[in-house]
């Protein structure tokens, strides 16, 4: 959140940038990295600008009828209304003219988590006499994604709680799986629903619990219309994800077979798991050294295992996401450099999934998931065990 405590960290990486300015704009949420640095709250029905200059005091600009969703906004600084058109563009034409400036933009749509300015408004800043706008992406990265101690804190707690979650809820599909009444991956979700409300977490929606060829769709969601019991034999994928209330999201997936594992599943899963390893390796390597590297870069070094294996076509998403302190899914920097060309850099403070997948169609699914964060000097992986063999329960 943009507070006059951070004012001068941003403003120190305004000009390292060589920018004037970093301006915010946000429509009925449009923009969510701007409705979570200003907490907009309440109606939002009208266009609202923020514009948070190299030097000086901050401004905003926000509709005469509504008030409320500034409410958060400083009172040491400065602050406009408008009620026509030309007022609004007369305003930012104050603001951004004659300057070099960062927007949510991301030029060719590389980072579409980044590119929340409608082209409509970047031609009216233009037209507003801005010289240059550039992508407010490693600001997002810095002030927007990034975590703090107690961020943190929330996230280990979570992810501690979650991964003796999956175990349990394993072990229980094996036990039913051996008699009359066999578990449904639908019963098991709702099991480990009750589990998170019990300890203390919640969750938006899921897990997903998948078993056999169900696995090889990475968005299953099993559901009580067309109920699938989880039989020996079976692989089982467990992605599951939680928070405290008010914390950051934890999210983890597992794997586990009911009975011995067939050798074709020891070789998907010995593929995945080493993937996984091969990116976990990188980011704790360059984060002890002290480099920064690119999200894609991380990527890059998880697919190359997977396409030696001989599974390249069947990994077909990102190998991770962000994880900021508002979202799951965050606008931070990702592990991507197959749907996205994510150039961003993993510094301290980011923290995001590891999640490499091969998905074969109408025969077998798996993944394994951990999550990271950077702090000066080093990586730190969760939950503290990760897994290494397939379960057999």
């Amino acid at each position: 959140m943009l507070t006059p405590e951070c004012l001068p960290a941003l403003q120190r990486a305004l000009s390292d940038a060589h920018l004037d300015g970093w301006l915010l704009f946000d429509f009925q949420g449009t923009n969510p990295i701007a409705t979570g640095m200003l907490r907009v709250e309440g109606l939002a029905s009208r266009r609202i600008f923020a514009w948070i200059p190299v030097t000086g005091i901050p401004h905003a600009l926000g509709h005469a009828i509504e008030g409320g969703p500034l409410r958060h906004w400083p009172a040491e600084w400065t602050r406009s209304t408008y009620s026509s058109w030309r007022t609004l563009e007369s305003g930012v034409r104050d603001m951004v003219n004659g300057k070099r400036i960062a927007m949510e933009y991301s030029a060719g749509d590389a980072v579409p988590y980044l590119d929340r300015v409608p082209a409509g408004v970047l031609e009216m800043v233009r037209a507003a006499g801005a010289t240059d706008i550039v992508s407010s992406g490693e600001l997002v990265t810095r002030f927007h994604a990034s975590w703090s101690d107690g961020d943190i804190a929330s996230h280990v707690r979570a992810a501690e709680v979650i991964a003796p979650i999956a175990r349990k809820a394993f072990a229980l599909a094996g036990e039913r799986a051996r008699t009359a009444n066999p578990i449904t991956e639908h019963e098991l979700m709702g099991w480990i629903q009750d589990s998170f409300g019990q300890a203390g977490l919640s969750t938006d929606h899921g897990p997903n619990v998948s078993a056999g060829a169900n696995a090889a769709n990475p968005h299953y969601e099993p559901s009580a219309e067309h109920p699938r019991q989880i039989l020996p034999g079976d692989v089982v994928l467990i992605d599951l994800w939680a928070r405290e209330v008010g914390g950051v999201w934890a999210d983890q997936t597992w794997m586990a077979t009911i009975g011995a594992p067939a050798p074709r599943a020891e070789e998907i899963w010995t593929a995945v798991r080493d993937a996984r390893d091969a990116a976990i390796h990188l980011v704790v390597r360059e984060a002890a050294a002290g480099n920064a590297i690119r999200g894609g870069d991380v990527d890059d070094a998880a697919r190359a295992v997977i396409v030696q294996r001989g599974f390249g076509e069947y990994f077909t998403h990102r190998t991770g996401h962000s994880i900021d302190p508002r979202s799951l899914h965050g606008s931070g920097p990702h592990l991507d450099n197959l749907e996205t060309r994510e150039e961003r850099l993993l510094i301290p403070g980011v923290g995001f999934s590891i999640e490499p997948g091969i998905y074969i169609p109408g025969e077998i699914g798996m993944r394994t998931e951990v999550n990271a964060y950077i702090l000066p000097g080093r990586a730190v992986i969760t939950p503290a065990q990760i897994q290494r063999e397939l379960f057999v329960v």
